[in-house]
């Protein structure tokens, strides 16, 4: 009839806490002061309940068959141990989590890689005071200046050139409203 006990809580809760994002603080901390209130109400109680001398009230209770009805309730009486159904759909939800975890390492690894390339080709640069129109055109061809093969106007953005349509123009003549 023992039913599992626990020594103590198995949940490590200062590296859950760790875990917590700092605007829900506050409803783990009250998770947490529930979860110790019931551990100590369970810890209270003794593991198996209290003996009864049936004897002592078999010879006290006049009544005929009294005390037997009650002694073959109470050990006719279990309490059962609450089943464990989510355990499989934690382990379930952690082995998707695991390779959505996988899977954004290794996009992240690629940006990384990426960026490593992009600071590379920056440290290799001329430093912007020393570099000339040119240097500044080689380096960085889409967004340097090109007087000769795309001259642009002041302030070179693409709303102040010629023949520049915003996307509700363009929508509009897409669907022929003029």
């Amino acid at each position: 009839m023992a039913a599992r006990r626990i020594a103590q809580s198995s949940i490590n809760w200062s590296a859950l806490a760790e875990r917590v994002p700092a605007n829900q603080k506050s409803s783990f901390g009250a998770f947490k002061t529930k979860s110790d209130i019931y551990v100590r109400a369970v810890m209270a109680n003794p593991e198996n309940p209290p003996k009864i001398d049936w004897a002592y009230y078999k010879k006290l209770v006049p009544i005929a068959g009294l005390v037997d009805g009650f002694q073959k309730q109470y050990d006719a009486l279990t309490v059962p141990y609450p089943k464990d159904n989510v355990s499989q759909q934690v382990d379930r939800e952690i082995e998707e989590s695991k390779s959505e975890i996988s899977s954004y390492k290794k996009s992240s690894e690629q940006r990384i890689q990426n960026y490593q390339k992009e600071i590379a080709h920056l440290k290799a640069l001329l430093p912007y005071d020393q570099m000339t129109m040119e240097d500044y055109r080689d380096a960085f061809p889409d967004s340097a200046l090109d007087p000769i093969n795309k001259p642009t106007f002041w302030p070179h953005t693409p709303e102040e050139q010629v023949g520049y349509k915003s996307k509700e123009q363009l929508e509009a003549e897409a669907h022929g409203h003029h």
